[in-house]
């Protein structure tokens, strides 16, 4: 029997629980693979690419500009423009307050009707990720705080643009809203997934960078948040 004062005991649960945590961490990181690339949209964007379990994922958000078919998806300038096409159920996209720059790091943000436009979104062969392919990928990278771990660029919060080799690569790109409003960059990671929940709604997931946590959530259809794809 242990004899610890409640003090000593505390120190040592806390010991024990952080090395857990930690082989937990290496353990699920190991599951990454890097991949050469060679993924390419229409537009001649090049993407990196994972591994991760059975499946090939971007390790990089969707920058395209053009359908799959080679017509311009609409890119928006203003909330105005933003709110119009997402109430009149057309596709869109925008740069995060409308800035070159911004998008050349995180991607373009895309309302839902854009992710499921039968003139196809996502690069040939591959395709916009799904709900369940999205528990999949959590799941099997530990789930809640461990995924987000592996998940989350390092430094996200800080500077955007830091990130674990090999990972997943999350990038905080930030939303524009059901209003056309901008929030969120360098702090979370929104990425749509292709599977509606009703007539106006969507799922998809949020990864909190500064609390390090996932979550799945619905969304108005209106609005635009990054894209990650899957090959087929």
């Amino acid at each position: 029997m242990f004899d610890l004062n409640p003090t000593k005991q505390n120190k040592v649960i806390m010991h024990y629980t952080k090395k857990i945590a930690g082989y937990l961490l290496i353990a699920t990181t190991i599951l990454f693979s890097s991949c050469d690339s060679g993924l390419k949209d229409i537009d001649g964007n090049s993407y990196k690419i994972v591994k991760i379990g059975t499946r090939i994922w971007m390790a990089e958000n969707l920058n395209v500009s053009r359908f799959r078919n080679g017509d311009s998806i609409p890119e928006v300038k203003s909330s105005e423009e933003w709110i119009k096409l997402g109430q009149e159920g057309k596709p869109a996209c925008c740069k995060y307050q409308y800035d070159s720059e911004k998008a050349k790091v995180y991607g373009k943000l895309y309302n839902w009707f854009a992710l499921n436009d039968p003139r196809g979104l996502a690069p040939k062969g591959w395709h916009v990720s799904t709900d369940e392919e999205w528990t999949e990928l959590i799941n099997f990278m530990g789930g809640g705080v461990i995924a987000a771990l592996n998940m989350r660029s390092v430094g996200a919060a800080e500077s955007g643009n830091t990130s674990k080799e090999g990972g997943f690569l999350a990038l905080p790109g930030g939303c524009s809203n059901n209003n056309g409003a901008f929030s969120g960059i360098g702090s979370y990671c929104n990425w749509w997934s292709s599977t509606g929940l009703n007539t106006s709604s969507a799922w998809m997931r949020q990864l909190n960078c500064l609390k390090c946590d996932i979550t799945s959530l619905s969304r108005d259809k209106i609005f635009g948040f990054s894209v990650r794809c899957i090959k087929n």
